[in-house]
């Protein structure tokens, strides 16, 4: 009896996950219009924090009564569209700065959309660390989440389709004094550290559990929204296998907390980063261009509202 109410049981909570996960994807079935450059510039700044908070990631948080919040979150990135959601806690990247500059891609290539030679987009984008410390000294793993929309004027008055991307230095950190020193992709590596190895066991567990299960394989995040963006006939697109994102040559600032590191290197003009792909991370990476930040800012909105949606695999693609 014990065991068929314990079978029971499971059944019921698993029924509810996959319960939450389905409205989660029939909401974000809802036709995607796009929006507005400024309109979401507009909502990211709109509630600038008074000083840095300093969000934990803990195992606990991912979880509530009959419900599973980590995999509600894996869906939804992979599921919803929409550039700004309704205020949702970000559970494992917590605390982050928001950017908004251009996309320049200043070199020739194979390569299609705004990996195209001569494109030039506004961007919107958001740096964070993983799990809780935002501090050198720690073990920290740089991410940049960035949204491209297709078209080099702010003020463009269309809502416009955008295009997202992830990248990352480590998962599990690394002790890197500046976020402009991170080599961020977007297959990022995944150190073991002993000294916080209990911990990031467990977050590592759930988390990867959750994306498993919202997409194939979330290890590597295709770029091929990038490739695809601008163009009439997707099916022409040609992306780049691998992205990396990383600091260009110049002046580093040593501040503690790697979001006034950004704010101080912006005091002394535009941050920026350069655009690396390649087809064999084995044999050296190519420059395409840069993306030149102008402006920051650490608000609610850029931790509670602004969205990235993370591109579905693709078998079909190399």
């Amino acid at each position: 009896m014990k065991n068929t109410t314990k079978k029971a049981s499971v059944a019921v909570a698993a029924g509810v996950l996959c319960l939450g996960a389905s409205i989660l994807h029939a909401r974000a079935q809802q036709a995607y219009s796009g929006s507005r450059f400024q309109d979401v510039w507009a909502q990211v700044v709109s509630d600038p924090y008074s000083s840095l908070p300093h969000e934990s990631v803990s195992v606990h948080k991912f979880f509530s009564w009959m419900r599973n919040k980590l995999m509600d979150s894996a869906f939804r990135t992979v599921s919803e569209q929409s550039d700004v959601l309704p205020r949702f806690d970000k559970l494992v990247h917590p605390n982050g700065i928001c950017l908004r500059g251009y996309w320049n891609i200043t070199e020739p290539s194979g390569y299609t959309g705004y990996f195209e030679q001569g494109r030039r987009g506004v961007i919107i984008a958001r740096a964070s660390v993983a799990l809780s410390e935002t501090e050198r000294g720690n073990y920290r793993g740089f991410g940049l989440a960035g949204k491209i929309f297709p078209t080099d004027n702010p003020s463009n008055p269309a809502r416009l389709k955008t295009a997202n991307f992830f990248a990352i230095d480590d998962l599990g950190g690394t002790r890197a004094a500046h976020f402009m020193d991170g080599e961020l992709t977007n297959e990022p590596a995944a150190s073991f550290h002993p000294s916080i190895g209990i911990y990031l066991a467990g977050v590592g567990a759930a988390s990867a559990a959750a994306f498993r299960a919202a997409d194939v394989n979330p290890g590597r995040r295709q770029v091929y929204p990038i490739a695809e963006l601008g163009l009439a006939d997707k099916t022409q697109a040609v992306t780049p296998r691998w992205m990396m994102i990383r600091g260009a040559d110049g002046p580093r600032f040593d501040q503690a907390d790697f979001r006034d590191e950004l704010l101080t290197a912006l005091d002394h003009g535009p941050i920026v980063l350069d655009i690396l792909v390649t087809e064999d991370r084995y044999q050296g990476w190519y420059k395409l261009g840069d993306i030149e930040f102008e402006a920051a800012v650490v608000s609610d909105s850029c931790d509670h509202r602004l969205h990235f949606a993370h591109p579905r695999w693709r078998s079909d693609l190399p």
